[in-house]
């Protein structure tokens, strides 16, 4: 109370978001953010994780590619961002280009990158930054500007994103957080590391209020040698194969409660690359002298560099697909396309169990609070799926729907009236949906309600959700599991 009548609401948000530790006063590390700005000079940060430059190591170099969001992919666009004041986009609209078009950096440094010595199968995934946030654990608070100085792995991975702008968060807000990554390829002497990376920017500064902007994920892969003293190729990017693959939101207040808008929209590109191998920063001849790296005619030496003989590798669909079910482990449940699931269904006899959503399930661009259930998801239809009358999973995004409903000839008419059919049952965010192969709906739930009740303590819920027998100790889990067995009750008649 003391802290709101000396600064006011705005001027508490400003000091809130820099108090990491939320005691009320502010170190100077706290405060260095505020300090940088004001001076315009950014000490050199320091880690224990960072080697002194080696004169004989191999430096790698690392292009930034970066074309700024489609604002017209906004939703918000369509009405010309009614509302909306120009502040809160403009660190949007003033991203147009990488923080750092080229950087040099040590090969060791992607040591980050190695896997462990119990994890050098082929597909068999582990965490560079584990995630530390879950069902029980909630989500980080919104009310913040910059990142925490990052520790361990996180050096790198901190380093590399920089260069698409200064303040990213290697952390994410929301689960799954971190970083993940498998072995593609082995050699002799070298690995191919896939992997995938969950990670968000804020873009805005004081006084405008936060404005987090979340690519739906990032991936790449990496080939370096087993000891990281050579790195052959390196890429990262947003996939960009889906009409939307960025999840953004921005504060309207200045406190956690305020009122925060959503969007999703598309990201064109967001890469970084190798612009070819790691060479040496320092050339030694045969007899140990050093030579200048420029031949005498003044140009630059080229290396030669002998071919990989691989010996054992798996397709990159398959090392995605391991990476994908560990940061999402729902994704163990097989899903259809929406049309052939109920083709399916209509054969076996089999209820379709439909997940409609405004952006992607299985990565960031549709985060929020609302995802952090999704891992009750498979423990709920692993069990379901050994009953009677058994579901087919298919989940899509709510903008492919109307695509579907757009086709006017006959051999898609069947399809029309499924979307159309779903699409009524719709609101925003996330509609989970039980119907019949018909594509009549016997049950839905909505995301929000479904947090709401998961929220209340079960004596508050005037219902019979909580009332059934259940092994399950968390809410999410024990709603879920109701809902998908009333579906299977409501359909019961209609299946015999």
């Amino acid at each position: 109370e003391l802290a709101m009548k000396s600064l006011g609401s705005e001027g508490l948000f400003l000091f809130s978001s820099l108090d990491t530790n939320n005691d009320l006063y502010l170190s100077p590390e706290e405060f260095k953010p505020i300090a940088e700005k004001l001076t315009g000079v950014a000490p050199i940060p320091e880690s224990e994780e960072e080697e002194l430059p080696d004169p004989s190591g191999e430096t790698l170099s690392v292009v930034a590619k970066f074309q700024p969001l489609v604002m017209e992919t906004m939703t918000k666009s369509k009405d010309g961002f009614l509302g909306i004041s120009h502040v809160a986009l403009s660190g949007l609209r003033n991203w147009t280009a990488p923080a750092v078009p080229l950087s040099v950096l040590l090969a060791r440094q992607f040591k980050a990158f190695l896997p462990p010595k119990n994890k050098v199968d082929l597909g068999d995934p582990w965490w560079i930054i584990p995630s530390e946030l879950n069902i029980f654990t909630g989500y980080l608070p919104n009310n913040r500007f910059y990142p925490p100085p990052p520790k361990g792995k996180e050096v790198l991975i901190h380093k590399l994103l920089s260069m698409f702008h200064p303040r990213p968060f290697v952390k994410t807000r929301f689960a799954p957080q971190g970083a993940v990554a498998c072995i593609q390829a082995i050699s002799t002497f070298y690995y191919t590391i896939a992997f995938r990376i969950h990670a968000e920017f804020q873009l805005n500064e004081p006084p405008d209020f936060p404005f987090w902007f979340s690519p739906g994920q990032f991936t790449g892969h990496i080939v370096l040698s087993k000891d990281s003293a050579h790195v052959r190729e390196f890429r990262l990017f947003v996939p960009n194969s889906r009409s939307l693959n960025v999840d953004m939101e921005w504060l309207y207040g200045a406190s956690e409660s305020s009122n925060m808008e959503v969007d999703i929209g598309y990201l064109p590109q967001m890469e970084l690359e190798s612009t070819g191998p790691s060479i040496p920063s320092v050339i030694h001849d045969e007899n140990g002298n050093v030579i200048d790296s420029r031949d005498p005619s003044g140009e630059p030496i080229h290396f030669v560099f002998e071919e990989i003989a691989w010996q054992q590798q798996i397709p990159w669909e398959e090392a995605a697909q391991k990476l994908e079910v560990a940061m999402y482990p729902f994704k163990k449940v097989s899903y259809l396309p929406f049309t052939q699931a109920f083709e399916r269904a209509k054969a076996e006899k089999k209820l379709v169990h439909s997940i409609l959503l405004w952006g992607a399930l299985d990565d960031q661009s549709c985060g929020g609070e609302w995802s952090q259930f999704l891992p009750c998801f498979v423990v709920c239809l692993l069990l379901l799926l050994c009953s009677v009358y058994l579901l087919l999973v298919c989940w899509l995004l709510q903008e492919c729907f109307f695509g579907v409903l757009l086709q006017n000839n006959r051999e898609n008419e069947f399809y029309s009236k499924l979307a159309g059919l779903h699409l009524e049952k719709y609101n925003f965010p996330v509609e989970m949906i039980i119907c019949l192969p018909n594509g009549t709906v016997v049950h839905h739930i909505n995301a929000n309600y479904f947090l709401d009740i998961t929220s209340m303590k079960p004596e508050d819920v005037e219902s019979n959700l909580f009332s059934f027998s259940t092994n399950f100790e968390d809410p999410s889990t024990a709603t879920y599991l109701q809902f998908l067995k009333e579906g299977l009750q409501r359909a019961k008649p209609y299946l015999q």
